[in-house]
């Protein structure tokens, strides 16, 4: 009752911009009245903590684009997969894909900072609901992927690293919401 009440007397056109998250214009007699919803800001007291937040922007700009590839390869991956009929077929074809993706990726990954390669952890558990380590394990098996958790731990990362967009997270999933709006270029 309130909502047509509302929307007979006024008109609501939205619209967005950078720096709010979006513009509400309401007419009322005649006279526009801007509704600004404006985007919450991080407010750091230490410039380390500045620093850090940037160095973070910087990280998910550069490694969302992979995870969201990541998420599309996979996917097309496990579907192809259950369209083989066998296991040997099934390893031959993620032996091709592996090897694929390495010489593509090998020199990307190289050029990356610890940031970015956590970064590029939690994204890749955040597209395909999967951690790095339960990836590796499904599609390489399980001595490789410990390997690879090992050499990790020596780099002092994580491959079992869960996404909690809403606990140690939150920051990050602000920052790839933003980057999926455009306010972050």
């Amino acid at each position: 009752m309130l909502g047509l009440l509302f929307a007979a007397l006024f008109e609501v056109q939205a619209q967005g911009g950078r720096g709010f998250w979006h513009q509400e214009w309401a007419i009322e007699r005649g006279d526009s009245i801007p509704l600004i919803h404006i985007l919450p800001v991080y407010v750091f007291s230490r410039p380390v903590d500045l620093r850090r937040y940037r160095r973070l922007v910087l990280a998910v700009k550069k490694v969302y684009p992979i995870a969201k590839i990541a998420k599309k390869k996979m996917a097309n991956m496990e579907e192809e997969l259950c369209r083989l009929p066998t296991k040997k077929a099934q390893k031959e074809y993620i032996r091709k894909i592996y090897h694929e993706i390495k010489a593509e990726y090998t020199p990307v990954l190289k050029r990356m900072t610890r940031t970015q390669g956590r970064v590029l952890l939690k994204l890749i558990d955040r597209e395909t609901e999967y951690t790095a380590y339960e990836v590796l394990k499904e599609f390489r098996g399980g001595f490789v992927a410990g390997f690879w958790q090992g050499i990790s731990k020596i780099f002092g990362q994580d491959l079992k690293s869960q996404y909690d967009k809403t606990g140690e997270d939150r920051m990050i999933e602000q920052i790839v919401i933003y980057y999926e709006a455009g306010l972050i270029r």
